[in-house]
């Protein structure tokens, strides 16, 4: 039994190992509902049925962590697992017919960073060890199992994707609380994660609230040089844009991409109702810059463009997915797939927006007959019906 499992159990008298309900996701035509305190479970697409736990038979035992990702090229799987106890993170390579794990290792560290998303490229994957950290003697002292501790530092591994915990190269950056990773990608000697991150603990106790904006996410560069360690760091987005749950054209996973789709924070909704809450959606043009908001001291490139399309008062949304268009040319032919809730009417729908008309009108709406939670992550992947 996990330690997740097992604090389900003392919580709730049983194990919540079952109520993999944070993301799905495709492997070798399988599909897989997973959360963060259990391994993941295959379903049946077509009756959402579970048909069994994945473990990929029998050589992963913890915890899958819910974003993993596949290798560009190569169609292999990288998981993640994070534990309260040693190893605090593992990580796996999955082959790409789904068969056989066959790339497994522990990186070493020192605590228990609540890692949520790594990032791959061709050749290495990103590691984030950012200071929200599980801490079991800190729980037993009576204090909270999860806590942000900025003082303890933050830093950033990039580990050959066949590597060790020697092999990482280790690179400070500033102390955040970073959950969901937009992209990475290499450029010559440096490897670019884009990521949503937040200046502090993206899970607040009930003694912080939402009261602050500081707990919301705004978009953020890491340049991580492999050749000479330098580290550059930058906000893709102005103060005031609030962005989270980011996805992108999978076809760019791991690579170079000029389009990022994220949902906008609205920031007074949320605090009154001490959760994230999201009013609408955002296009992000990583190769376009913005001067509606100046240049600040410590920064000296302009923020990228962003377009919006909003929703109407009380209307918020999750699990966005992007869409692809069969035969579509440009990294951006396609659509944002996202369930809405109406909180006047108590109306939820599915809206699809076309992403090269972007501020414009849905172009289907869909009234569902019962409501998505928020926070639930979202997933498009094609079915044959062969």
């Amino acid at each position: 039994m996990t330690f997740f499992m097992w604090i389900s159990q003392l919580r709730f008298g049983k194990q919540y190992k079952y109520y993999s309900n944070t993301n799905v996701f495709e492997h070798s035509g399988k599909f897989y509902s997973v959360a963060e305190s259990h391994i993941p479970q295959e379903i049946d697409i077509f009756t959402l049925s579970t048909l069994k736990d994945w473990d990929a038979n029998g050589a992963w035992n913890r915890p899958l962590c819910s974003h993993p990702k596949k290798v560009p090229g190569t169609g292999e799987l990288v998981i993640f697992g994070v534990e309260a106890t040693k190893p605090f993170l593992e990580v796996g390579i999955v082959s790409a017919d789904g068969m056989e794990l066959v790339h497994k290792v522990d990186i070493k560290l020192d605590r228990c960073s609540l890692c949520h998303e790594i990032g791959v490229t061709h050749r290495y994957i990103a590691i984030l060890d950012f200071p929200l950290i599980i801490d079991l003697n800190r729980l037993l002292k009576r204090g909270p199992l999860i806590k942000y501790e900025k003082e303890k530092g933050a830093r950033i591994g990039i580990m050959p994707l066949y590597g060790d915990a020697a092999s990482i190269q280790w690179f400070e950056v500033e102390p955040n609380s970073t959950f969901h990773v937009i992209n990475s990608f290499e450029d010559g000697h440096e490897v670019v994660l884009w990521g949503c991150r937040a200046l502090d603990s993206l899970i607040p106790g009930p003694e912080d609230g939402l009261n602050e904006f500081k707990w919301f996410s705004r978009c953020y560069e890491w340049r991580l040089n492999m050749k000479t360690g330098e580290v550059k760091e930058r906000y893709l987005t102005g103060p005031e844009q609030f962005l989270d749950f980011p996805v992108i054209n999978p076809s760019f996973t791991g690579i170079k991409n000029r389009y990022g789709y994220t949902q906008v924070v609205d920031p007074i909704a949320s605090c009154a109702a001490d959760i994230p809450k999201y009013g609408g959606l955002a296009k992000l043009y990583f190769g376009d810059s913005c001067s509606e908001f100046p240049v600040g001291d410590t920064q000296e490139e302009e923020p990228i463009k962003v377009e919006y399309h909003m929703f109407e008062k009380n209307v918020f949304c999750t699990g966005s997915a992007f869409v692809p268009k069969e035969g579509g040319l440009e990294e951006d032919d396609g659509w944002i797939i996202t369930f809405l809730h109406n909180e006047d009417s108590d109306i939820s729908q599915v809206h699809i927006i076309d992403t090269k008309k972007f501020s414009g009108e849905a172009v289907a709406k869909i009234t569902m007959p019962c409501r998505v939670p928020y926070g639930f992550h979202g997933a498009f992947m094609p079915i044959s019906f062969n």
